[in-house]
């Protein structure tokens, strides 16, 4: 008798450490799922079933090699989750991606713009697209937040630049949230009734990645620790939640367990709880959002 096709296909970024690491623990204990995701190197500890596919975010011919590897892994079949998880937490001037972009605004932003961009064609009808973003796009330290959309910098930054350090990181965040924005208005989006999602994970312990350089792992070491538990007695977004809760909810909120209200899309924990707020008055700029995914495009490789 043969044996049945899995239920449900989760694509996913960002799923070999820190939260993403607990939510795939999540997925993969779903029934009848299929979970693939994206990883560089090998010998990758990951629960039995999940299938790991070569992918570095700081190469976009490797973003579109992962994307051709996953449609002829599925064949006939659609993913119902894409999960785009994946981040850097700050670069220098000199880290740059493959094709010499800045490589957190490459990493965070135009590896998932153009990734989404692939593999929208191949998700299920009432399908589910979730982009991890920040409170951060919108941060309290005024002097880190984005203030225009600087995008030449941020693609190809410059010493004491907005495209570096911290900054770099808050512009990339502001990215993902303005790209989930566009991508629900899509008209493919929209007729084959695709939900998109923002997701802000809120600070979560662990959060300096280890692709950060020491100065900025030690800086955002000393935000968490001190600056930011302060912030959170008058701003709840910035209290710490834990890894293990980050993920589960993150997985909640891809397997559709957790919902937005009608015409939202942002999802941001505030004390390890759901809630729905408005994005940043500059994340809203429809205006801002046409530009960034005009750009994006010509960045990538792609028609607007």
């Amino acid at each position: 008798m043969d044996q049945a096709k899995p239920q449900r296909v989760v694509v996913m970024t960002g799923a070999t450490a820190g939260l993403g690491a607990h939510a795939l623990q999540h997925f993969a204990a779903q029934p009848d799922t299929r979970v693939i995701i994206g990883a560089r190197g090998s010998g990758r500890t990951v629960p039995s079933g999940v299938e790991v596919t070569p992918l570095d975010l700081a190469s976009l011919a490797s973003v579109r090699e992962f994307a051709d590897a996953v449609t002829r892994q599925l064949g006939d079949a659609r993913i119902n989750v894409l999960v785009l998880n994946a981040g850097i937490h700050g670069s220098d001037a000199k880290q740059q991606s493959a094709e010499g972009y800045g490589l957190t605004f490459a990493v965070n932003h135009l590896a998932h713009y153009l990734l989404a961009r692939l593999l929208l064609p191949h998700m299920a009808d009432h399908g589910r697209l979730l982009i991890t973003s920040s409170n951060m796009h919108d941060p309290p330290l005024k002097r880190i937040a984005p203030k225009t959309l600087d995008l030449q910098e941020w693609a190809h930054p410059t010493e004491n630049g907005s495209g570096v350090g911290i900054r770099s990181y808050t512009a990339s965040k502001l990215c993902n949230l303005m790209t989930a924005l566009s991508f629900a208005q899509l008209d493919e989006a929209k007729a084959r009734q695709i939900s998109v999602v923002a997701f802000n994970p809120g600070l979560t312990g662990g959060v300096a990645g280890r692709d950060a350089s020491a100065l900025q792992r030690a800086f955002v070491k000393v935000l968490t620790r001190t600056v930011f538990p302060l912030i959170g007695l008058f701003r709840p977004e910035f209290v710490m939640n834990t890894p293990e809760h980050s993920g589960k909810m993150l997985a909640d909120v891809a397997l559709g367990a957790i919902t937005p209200p009608d015409g939202r899309i942002y999802i941001s924990l505030v004390k390890g709880e759901p809630t729905f707020p408005d994005p940043s008055e500059l994340a809203r700029s429809r205006d801002g959002q046409d530009r960034l995914w005009r750009e994006s495009a010509a960045m990538v490789g792609l028609e607007s």
